[in-house]
């Protein structure tokens, strides 16, 4: 007797647990499914939220926006065009901060292209070289090949940057252009014009007392192409002051 009614107890205890563990299994069944149903509704909510600010211009709500959908629902591309948002406004940093600055194989052409302009604009050259490089690979073309030669005398890599000033001047077709913010007014000049001004300064680089004659030559063969480009005065004016002090010194009784 005592016996059955012990096993009896046991049996109503096993049950009662179940019966627990069936209610906490359905009230996490239905939250997760609120949530579920709550997670769409927002997500619902910044996607019309993100359609709105681009419809009235609102940059930071359109930021807002797309950190939002990137935090509820995030993916790839959801990234990259946050990145690339923030790379059109200047905020380089959180583009890269946004996006990262490692090299990978399956990164979209956006994601190259805010990497590369981005850790051009923070100063970084070694480290954009490589994503223009990808940009160039994908899609050769003048523009990129400017940067490339543009980058490459910055790190004093001339013969990477005569193989892309050479491309430049064979493509650069007659309506492209390229702007420069030296003035208060930013002007533009062909990119042929440009691309002979980086030659002159690859030229004088190469041995800035030997070839200072050769690139003032290059400078007033482009002048007379872009007469406007004043940036070739500027450069000009400086080589000159440099020849200049070179033969006065030169000039000097030596002791």
């Amino acid at each position: 007797m005592l016996i059955f009614f012990s096993f009896s107890n046991s049996k109503l205890k096993f049950i009662e647990m179940m019966k627990r563990l069936v209610v906490m299994v359905l009230f996490f069944a239905g939250a997760f499914q609120l949530s579920a149903q709550n997670n769409s509704d927002l997500v619902k909510h910044y996607e019309a939220y993100y359609k709105q600010m681009k419809v009235q211009g609102d940059v930071q709500g359109i930021i807002n926006g797309m950190t939002h959908l990137n935090v509820l629902a995030p993916s790839q591309a959801r990234k990259d065009t946050l990145a690339y948002i923030y790379m059109s406004e200047g905020k380089y940093m959180q583009a890269l901060n946004t996006i990262g600055v490692e090299k990978s194989t399956t990164d979209s052409d956006i994601a190259v292209e805010v990497k590369a302009v981005s850790l051009k604009a923070v100063k970084q050259p070694k480290l954009a070289i490589g994503f223009f490089e990808e940009m160039f690979k994908r899609n050769a073309n003048a523009l990129i090949a400017y940067e490339l030669a543009e980058l490459n005398l910055q790190t004093q890599q001339f013969t990477e940057a005569d193989k892309h000033i050479t491309y430049g001047l064979a493509n650069a077709k007659d309506d492209m252009t390229k702007a420069f913010y030296e003035t208060q007014t930013p002007y533009q000049v062909s990119l042929k014009a440009a691309f002979n001004y980086l030659n002159a300064l690859s030229v004088y680089n190469k041995d800035t007392k030997a070839n200072i004659d050769a690139a003032v030559d290059i400078l007033d063969a482009t002048l007379k192409m872009a007469p406007n480009f004043n940036l070739i005065q500027l450069t000009k004016s400086e080589l000159l002051r440099q020849k200049q002090a070179m033969q006065a010194q030169e000039s000097q009784p030596k002791n």
